[in-house]
């Protein structure tokens, strides 16, 4: 199996962004000037449009190709997106895109409708540019950051990314099919493509069989358990991450089509497509991209015999078949035109009359304004693709036709087809159901026409491409990308707590108080968040508790915690209440323990500048936030392997850069329990940052509250982006308690 090689130290040096999308190809396109100088220019698409408002709420970056062999552009910004290109040169253009990726992949993909080929060289290539996609990925992204991967070129990345930098949230989504295992299991990479995904945390397809095929495919390759959707996957340490499988059917702009369609000049554009073309009296169209998985072929065989045996006739029914380019380096490709052009030829010589063309043909792209009065001018929609992941010129159609007409002829082998059941289904091997459902098509009543097409409508309006986004996003984080302020929903909850009668409000410090930094020691809570504390904290009827990781000591130095604050040190290990500390009375054999941790945990940080070992009351923690991200993820395994097979008895906390041993186990949903009862609280208000924070929220009761800081799955029902968020928070909660309080309210 290919094991990645780790990625280089150098490149940690700007990770910045929470939000990293990488793709084969940027949404921006180069364009010389006149002078000879750099220019870029939009190359919109539906990705592009579901991921730029989340992309800029999040701080986000854009990683992949320019389009441009054997060059290299620094990082820019443009359109308000950090772009962030990855150079590749041309022979990793022929070998990793158009060998391994279109001739390889591409055909396994959908089906080996062409063969595909298998070369080790393009694999090798395939390889190398994955990484380095990886690669970009580790340096940009902040710690803890979401990566969303994208397509069947970079399948791979996920894995490399999770080994260099396991403190990433990975998503993967691929656009194209998942073949069923026993065409899949010709690649003879077949194991390591799987492994590669599987350093994903949600792994998305269009279509449910799709999902399935790929968790059988992990099955058969490495056995591991799966239930439903939900993967088990064993990591070096022998734990166990829970992967997520399944369909999230893509979608696209809706309103942004229907908006262009609705324009007076698009409208008038589209009768005079109708009477450049003779105005027949139905109109089909075909658009696709120049591919043998599109059907092409099928569609034009079909309207020939319809012709020749005069079911339609070509003073009646013209066929328009745009046909955009499409890697026509690639020789498959080359021999598919040369087919499909003979084949026009052929129709249009036996059946085209002066006035009337058989097939209006057209070997080039459009902007979208042209193809919005192309689907306007079009009595029929034919999409008969032989194997289509979703296929968004159906749905595009379908959002165009505002007036409720036209007809949508679908391939039942395409993605849309699950959604989009009131189109005309088919088979397009079936070249004689094919036929009688264009006839069918062109015939259909007006009424039975516009029934189909407002439910067609109905269901490409409620799943748009925002709402695909959102919901892969919120699969993979548990909340999507987080814009900052606090949101309604969480404004309303801190008001009704607002009114409880005893509140306690516990809050983690590292991350939620204070904002993280490269040494703990200088950890400080924002001005704001204090002084919202203080007024807190001032109340009879309010306590507040400070419930960390750290050391009580550690803890009363950084916070400078106001009068009468509880406090948690060493994750509930170390409790001061309102008669002071409690103190850790360790037997001999913890004693014991705890000086062979010290031991094996210093020799572990000696290994690299910058990891550093904290004493805890009852444990030792190993700091790896200053070190390169890929040589911290080393150590801490090292250090997980050495003290399971020295000191097995011990108990393992991991959060954000920091490994934490104990010789005796306690954690924050005990110390909120105990806090809880000293305090006689009738509701709790928690807000804490890291994954050791979700015992606490575990602990949370139906009427109290939890805030999660920032991204990552959690149990809380609420969640802010950052420090400055929570401070915000607190603010409002003070508001609100003074509020319901009026002034009469006191702790007994």
């Amino acid at each position: 199996m290919h094991a990645p090689e780790p990625i280089r130290d150098d490149l940690y040096v700007d990770a910045a962004y929470d939000m990293l999308v990488v793709s084969n190809r940027l949404p921006v396109d180069y364009d010389e000037g006149p002078g000879g100088e750099t220019r870029w220019k939009s190359s919109p698409g539906g990705l592009v449009t579901a991921l730029e408002p989340v992309m800029r709420a999040a701080d986000g970056a854009w990683i992949g190709w320019t389009g441009v062999a054997d060059r290299e552009f620094d990082p820019f910004e443009h359109d308000g997106i950090s772009i962030i290109p990855v150079p590749l040169s041309a022979a990793e253009l022929e070998e990793y895109y158009e060998g391994f990726s279109n001739d390889t992949l591409w055909p396994l993909y959908h089906d080996v409708i062409a063969p595909p080929t298998f070369h080790r060289e393009w694999w090798e290539s395939y390889v190398r540019v994955n990484r380095r996609f990886a690669e970009a990925a580790a340096r940009a992204a902040s710690p803890g950051a979401v990566v969303w991967v994208q397509d069947y070129q970079l399948q791979l990345v996920p894995r490399m990314l999770r080994e260099s930098r396991p403190d990433l949230v990975i998503g993967f989504f691929n656009h194209i099919p998942f073949p069923a295992y026993g065409i899949y299991s010709q690649l003879p990479w077949r194991r390591q493509v799987v492994d590669g995904l599987l350093g994903a945390d949600v792994i998305g397809f269009q279509r449910a069989a799709d999902a399935g095929n790929f968790t059988r495919a992990v099955r058969r390759l490495f056995g591991y358990a799966t239930r439903g959707s939900v993967i088990d996957v064993p990591d070096a340490t022998g734990e166990v991450r829970h992967v997520v499988a399944r369909h999230f059917p893509i979608s696209i702009d809706a309103a942004g089509f229907e908006e262009i369609a609705r324009r007076p000049e698009v409208q008038a554009r589209a009768r005079e497509i109708r009477e450049s073309l003779g105005n027949p009296e139905v109109i089909m169209l075909g658009v696709d991209r120049l591919d043998y998985t599109k059907g092409i072929r099928h569609r034009l065989k079909a309207f020939g015999e319809l012709l020749r045996d005069e079911r339609m006739s070509v003073q009646g029914v013209t066929l328009v078949q745009v046909a955009s380019p499409s890697r026509e380096r690639v020789e498959t490709y080359r021999q598919l035109r040369d087919e499909i052009e003979l084949m026009v030829g052929r129709l249009n010589g036996d059946y085209s009359t002066l006035g009337h063309q058989a097939i209006a043909y057209l070997h080039h792209g459009y902007p979208r304004e042209e193809m919005v009065a192309l689907y306007l001018a079009a009595d029929v929609m034919l999409v008969t693709a032989l194997r289509d992941g979703m296929n968004l010129v159906a749905k595009e159609y379908v959002a165009c036709r505002f007036d409720e007409d036209g007809v949508l002829l679908l391939s039942e082998f395409t993605g849309a087809s699950d959604e989009l059941r009131q189109a005309v289904l088919v088979n397009p091997h079936d070249i004689d159901g094919l036929k009688d459902a264009m006839v069918e098509a062109v015939e259909m009543p007006r009424r039975e026409r516009s029934r189909r097409m407002r439910a067609l409508r109905r269901r490409v309006r409620e799943n748009d491409v925002a709402n695909w986004s959102a919901t892969f996003l919120k699969t993979l984080t548990g909340a999507g990308i987080i814009a900052p302020g606090i949101p309604e929903s969480l404004d309303a909850a801190v008001a009704g707590i607002a009114t409880a009668e005893r509140l306690l409000v516990a809050l983690d410090f590292d991350g939620t108080l204070a904002p993280l930094v490269d040494r703990p020691e200088d950890a400080r809570a924002t001005n704001r968040a204090r002084s919202a504390i203080e007024r807190l904290a001032a109340s009879d009827d309010t306590r507040v508790a400070i419930v960390s990781g750290r050391s009580l000591e550690s803890l009363r130095e950084v916070a400078d915690p106001p009068h009468g604050t509880l406090l948690s040190g060493s994750h509930g290990v170390e409790l001061q209440l309102d008669t002071g500390g409690v103190t850790i009375d360790l037997r001999d054999a913890e004693l014991a323990a705890l000086e062979r941790l010290t031991r094996i945990l210093e020799e572990v940080a000696s290994g690299a500048e910058g990891a550093w070992v904290e004493w805890k009351p009852a444990g030792q923690a190993l700091h790896t936030r200053r070190v390169a991200a890929n040589v911290a993820a080393d150590l801490q395994r090292v250090a997980r392997e050495r003290v399971e097979r020295e000191i097995p008895e011990l108990s393992l906390k991991s959060g954000k850069g920091v490994l934490e041993f104990s010789v005796r186990p306690s954690d924050k949903g005990e110390a909120l329990t105990r806090l809880r009862q000293h305090a006689g609280a009738s509701a709790v208000f928690y807000v804490g940052d890291d994954v050791t924070d979700e015992d606490a929220f575990a602990a949370l009761e139906t009427d109290d509250v939890g805030v999660k800081v920032g991204q990552g799955r959690s149990l809380a029902a609420y969640r802010v982006r950052s420090p400055e968020d929570v401070a915000e928070l607190l603010e409002h909660l003070a508001d609100d308690r003074d509020t319901a309080r009026g002034g009469s309210t006191r702790w007994p």
